[in-house]
């Protein structure tokens, strides 16, 4: 019986279900909390939460006093971190940032697996979405910064692998517009990345920090809702908990969903495994934009006054999300026009070549840090080297969504989604590392880029030798 049976009068919107736009608004929204939350994060840990003179406003000259140990759990974190009185505070910044998105990408290998096995992925959703909600707006209480990054930890593992792995249950096995529709539920994941700087970034800079904090929280309360009055619009659940309750034909007897893997399905997942490993340092490369990137824009940038309104270093993280609008439909006509000649990469390649435009992407980096030398200097560097490191984001990430969802065994496919997440987990931690680089001055910042370049391109090298072996352990035209 096939799982992906939707309702025969379900609409249909530029060709796919309208079930995928249910699921890219609710994306969409929880984007919005999630980045608006971290665009903030680690200059709010810099420049107000660990340090004794406050800046009021971001980026604004106003002080006021502060006790980094009015925060439950500060002076354990930062004697585990570094206990070194001279250590500046951006390298445990640094540290505790690259943690708490490394564990935002952990615990969805749990919520896979409850989804899977116990709740269902549309209960362990709204669980998920509950306790990021929770998470936000705790952040206003400042003595519970740690408690709230983990409602936030704990929320997004539920929510995380369970919202995409829906996109995939809308379409049959070998249907074509797969991929398609991956790269739609992208960009609403982009779009809500774009708006929500704009919005809790500019709050932060001209209201205060926690109305920004606020706004984040309020994004997902509106994710619940869309998705709370949506749900008839998606496929049933593809669960072994769900299935376990219906009645069974006499082909179906058995404990079905509950027998071991087959050898091929077995080669399948220890290719996946593979594939994410060589992911881990593509994901420590690119989430410096959220790190020293971030410090970067803050520090290093002039940013212009448009109409009188300086625009705050925050915004900054826009650009990425602003640049996928443009891009990725220009990709999907690039790619479809490669597939008509016979010459469209495989999804392991893609993944390849994002990989290696993505470490070649902080050469401008490298060219900006050497003609500015200690001086602060122009936007264009940062923001030239986001639209090229975007075009590497594009090749890799929504086609490794896609590839799960091809590639997994059917009733174990939020774990594998929940796996490939995990990837994340050790590249966003080794990207807190690897920020200590720039943080404690080790690497001049030139060295830094050159640095991160090298990683990105050997990565895709990586990728490259390894693509005829995990298309063959696939099984599949991956």
């Amino acid at each position: 019986m096939s799982k992906h049976v939707l309702p025969k009068d379900q609409p249909h919107f530029f060709g796919h279900p309208i079930g995928l736009f249910v699921l890219f608004f609710t994306e969409m929204w929880e984007r919005f909390s999630y980045y608006g939350m971290r665009g903030l994060l680690k200059l709010y840990m810099v420049n107000y939460l660990f340090v004794t003179s406050r800046q009021v406003l971001q980026g604004g000259d106003a002080k006021s006093p502060g006790d980094p140990l009015h925060v439950w759990g500060w002076e354990t974190i930062h004697n585990l971190i570094d206990s070194n009185p001279g250590t500046p505070i951006g390298a445990h910044a640094s540290v505790i940032y690259g943690w708490y998105t490394g564990f935002v990408y952990l615990t969805p290998v749990i919520g896979g697996y409850i989804a899977d096995r116990y709740w269902g992925q549309r209960k362990t959703v709204f669980v998920g979405g509950i306790l990021m909600a929770l998470g936000h707006f705790v952040m206003a209480a400042e003595n519970m910064f740690f408690l709230a990054l983990l409602l936030l930890i704990i929320g997004n593992g539920a929510f995380k692998p369970n919202i995409s792995t829906q996109v995939g249950n809308l379409y049959e096995p070998g249907d074509s517009r797969r991929d398609g529709a991956f790269t739609i539920f992208y960009m609403g994941i982009n779009l809500g990345a774009f708006l929500c700087n704009l919005v809790c970034g500019t709050l932060a800079a001209t209201v205060g920090w926690h109305y920004g904090f606020g706004a984040a929280g309020i994004g997902m309360v509106i994710g619940l809702v869309v998705y709370f009055f949506g749900q008839k619009y998606l496929a049933p659940e593809t669960v072994g908990a769900s299935v376990a309750k219906k009645t069974v034909t006499e082909d179906e007897k058995g404990p079905r969903d509950h027998h071991p893997l087959s050898a091929t399905e077995k080669r399948a997942v220890w290719a996946l495994i593979g594939l994410c490993l060589l992911n881990i340092v593509f994901w420590a490369v690119y989430e410096q934009q959220g790190n020293t990137m971030q410090t970067w824009a803050d520090e290093r940038t002039i940013w212009p006054t448009v109409l009188g309104f300086q625009i705050p270093a925050t915004w900054f993280q826009s650009f990425n999300p602003l640049f996928i609008f443009i891009l990725a439909p220009l990709l999907d006509m690039f790619w479809i026009r490669q597939a008509k000649n016979g010459k469209e990469p495989s999804s392991v390649g893609k993944m390849a070549i994002g990989a290696i435009i993505l470490g070649l992407s902080f050469i401008v980096m490298v060219i900006g840090a050497t003609l500015m030398g200690t001086d602060k200097g122009s936007w264009f560097w940062p923001v030239f080297c986001t639209l090229l490191l975007t075009v590497g984001e594009l090749y890799l990430s929504p086609i490794g969504l896609s590839l799960v969802t091809k590639v997994s065994p059917m009733r174990i496919v939020s774990l594998m989604m929940g796996m490939w997440l995990m990837s994340s987990f050790f590249g966003n931690i080794l990207s807190g590392y690897i920020g200590l680089l720039y943080e404690k001055n080790i690497l001049t910042p030139v060295g830094f880029f050159w640095f991160l370049t090298a990683l990105g391109v050997a990565t895709g090298l990586s990728i490259w030798a390894f693509s005829k072996p995990l298309k063959k352990a696939m099984g599949n035209p991956a």
